[in-house]
């Protein structure tokens, strides 16, 4: 026989265990620990895939060596003279057009579902992407890293001195970040590996060999000069010869990083909604 005890009256008003509280919220610190793992994730694929560092090892060595012998003596004279013009515009050049790679990796990413998998996962939403973004800053480095050295070996001697050299990579890394977010963008919302590579290369391929590269806009016709002034390229050339060339800090500068900061306070928000509605 099974006797029923009552509860007694202290169990009966005890207080009720309290339940934890939910929030959406992903604080700033958890957001980037998230990043940063991502990143590493993106890291990871590098090292199981090293063929994507083809862009960013035999690019960099190909483009500077073959435009420094071919076109050093019809523009500066001699190969000597024209690599202060040349080095700087042509690791502007490898750098940004490395950029481009973010997108397609990302809508390759989409295509497969993998990106399905994060948004269900408890992480702020900028994490994937920003992810991604933080992680081709390596290649940026490496591609900044081998073009220089490929322009000491051939002769180059950079007045600006190492601190000009280093100023001038870490800009052109940052704004190679901050030009990402737009192809971040397009590669969330297009249709395509193929088209994203596609649409993003007629788009830089003009910018970059306008914006006074590998030769001088003081060369070039007054319209194309003045198109330049709102080439965001242009003012990244100009930035980097002037660190490079001479360790100067000018308005090119200013431009280049004010740009930057605009660039991804507008295009990281579109990149984010865009890719919650669609990936």
């Amino acid at each position: 026989m099974t006797t029923i005890t009552a509860p007694s009256p202290a169990a009966r008003h005890a207080a009720p265990t309290s339940i934890p509280e939910v929030s959406n919220k992903i604080s700033l610190r958890q957001t980037a620990s998230t990043s940063l793992t991502m990143a590493y994730r993106g890291i990871l694929k590098i090292k199981h895939n090293p063929e994507q560092l083809f862009d960013v090892t035999i690019q960099p060595i190909l483009f500077t060596a073959l435009f420094a012998y071919i076109f050093g003596g019809a523009i500066g004279g001699s190969v000597s003279n024209y690599l202060p013009t040349l080095i700087p515009g042509i690791l502007v050049q490898t750098v940004i057009l490395t950029s481009v790679v973010t997108g397609t990796q990302l809508r390759e990413d989409m295509d497969k579902g993998v990106f399905d998998r994060f948004k269900s996962l408890p992480i702020a939403r900028i994490s994937p992407l920003a992810g991604a973004l933080i992680a081709d800053m390596v290649r940026y480095a490496l591609a900044t890293t081998l073009t220089i050295l490929v322009g000491l070996a051939i002769g180059y001697r950079p007045e600006g001195g190492v601190v000009g050299v280093v100023v001038a990579g870490l800009v052109i890394v940052i704004c190679s970040f901050a030009v990402s977010w737009i192809w971040a963008l397009v590669g969330v919302t297009g249709k395509s590996a193929a088209g994203v590579q596609g649409i993003s290369m007629m788009v830089m391929f003009p910018l970059t060999f306008m914006s006074g590269a590998f030769a001088l806009t003081s060369t070039m016709p007054g319209w194309l000069q003045a198109i330049n002034h709102v080439n965001p390229v242009y003012y990244m050339v100009n930035a980097a010869r002037a660190l490079m060339n001479g360790n100067v800090y000018g308005s090119d500068l200013v431009y280049s990083l004010v740009g930057a900061v605009v660039v991804v306070a507008i295009f990281a928000p579109l990149s984010i909604k865009a890719y919650m509605r669609r990936a």
